[in-house]
């Protein structure tokens, strides 16, 4: 079973940026896929990104991509979100998770083991 730690979240301005980062531990880390969600008040979870086990592949929405990048450090288990040119829709509660199965999954069913997510909020 793996346990997430979400980090980095803040007040920004928009057009800033910010690094998020997700600390797992637990020996399935470095071969899972993994992914960032995000959750706005009163709204449904929505995916942001999404890495391959092994980093070589990354996947997007179209509402962050160009702005986001994920990425992740196997040897230190830690998965990030680089967010930049942030914009005030972009302010949520954002979770990192460990994806069921490998390949593009861009659904919250088919991810495990949430984290307790961290804040964004951007100012416009």
């Amino acid at each position: 079973q793996v346990q997430l730690v979400e980090s980095g979240g803040g007040l920004v301005q928009a057009g800033g940026s910010l690094r998020l980062s997700c600390a797992a531990s637990g020996r399935t880390f470095s071969g899972s896929d993994m992914g960032w969600f995000r959750q706005a008040p009163g709204k449904e979870r929505e995916f942001v990104a999404a890495i391959s086990w092994n980093g070589d592949s990354t996947y997007y929405p179209a509402s962050v991509k160009g702005r986001f990048a994920i990425s992740r450090d196997n040897a230190k288990s830690v998965v990030y979100l680089q967010m930049n040119n942030l914009k005030p829709e972009d302010t949520a509660v954002y979770y990192c998770a460990v994806s069921w199965t490998r390949g593009a999954v861009t659904y919250a069913a088919g991810y495990r083991s949430w984290g307790q997510g961290t804040q964004v909020t951007v100012s416009s």
